[in-house]
């Protein structure tokens, strides 16, 4: 069988408070964080998890954030990199529905969005504390195709989503299997660094956060019995050592 291949995009970057990275800790001290999305080139399907954010719609709604994004960093620029325009993506999933996981949803328009379905009314419908998170709803763009599901799921062979809730109700990590190199583990917003894994340092920023230590900890019993590299969703000095598009991982 034809092994996949899996591009990291490059979103841009972010600011946040390092205590919203770690709750609690090191409060006052501003972070500058990568954004990522990540596509598989599946032999059953083009996959992309997560779209990152919108320049226009942070610069709007939370300029404090100070995005940096070029045009070479948008969505369907990052698919031409790796040969795909974005009506070639035939599902996203998005690890939760923040505004930096959502922002290039509205250019895929030909593709089913495979969504956890408490994520999907909690988008809609927030908490007050929530609603910056969620503000940017151009996810829901007239038209989109929606396939709710829950719990640990397979979207094709090899390629997993596993139940990770805390920093949202339905929040979803990616593995990927690949033949030939150890698996990927993609851990969205319930690990943004590596400290949170050794650590369990929550971010500041949840829904649950006894549910957020259970995911931390879910993820590290993935990695070792499911023999896989593990990759934080905020970190730059990870993400700096990883390849990016047009590089890929697999594919051999």
């Amino acid at each position: 069988m034809t092994d996949s291949k899996v591009y990291l995009l490059d979103g841009g970057t972010l600011v946040i408070d390092a205590s919203d990275v770690h709750w609690h800790i090191d409060a006052g001290t501003p972070v500058r964080f990568p954004v990522y999305s990540v596509l598989i080139e599946h032999p059953d399907a083009l996959i992309l998890y997560d779209t990152g954010y919108d320049l226009d719609h942070v610069n709007a709604v939370l300029p404090f954030e100070l995005p940096l994004q070029t045009p070479e960093q948008t969505i369907p620029a990052q698919l031409a990199l790796c040969g795909y325009k974005p009506e070639d993506v035939d599902i996203v999933i998005n690890s939760h529905f923040h505004f930096d996981h959502v922002g290039g949803n509205k250019y895929l328009t030909n593709a089913t969005t495979l969504v956890h379905k408490e994520e999907l009314r909690h988008a809609k419908v927030p908490e007050p504390f929530e609603r910056l998170g969620y503000s940017d709803v151009s996810f829901d763009y007239p038209g989109v195709t929606y396939r709710p599901i829950s719990g640990d799921y397979e979207i094709v062979p090899g390629v997993w989503l596993f139940e990770t809730p805390g920093h949202t109700i339905g929040h979803y990590s990616l593995l990927v299997e690949l033949q030939n190199e150890r698996s990927m583990l993609f851990c969205g917003d319930a690990a943004y660094t590596r400290t949170t894994l050794e650590k369990e340092w929550i971010a500041g920023f949840h829904l649950d956060p006894t549910k957020s230590v259970e995911a931390i900890r879910r993820l590290n019993y993935l990695a070792r019995t499911r023999d896989a590299d593990v990759y934080p969703s905020h970190e730059l000095e990870s993400y700096e050592q990883w390849k990016v598009a047009p590089q890929f991982y697999g594919g051999s």
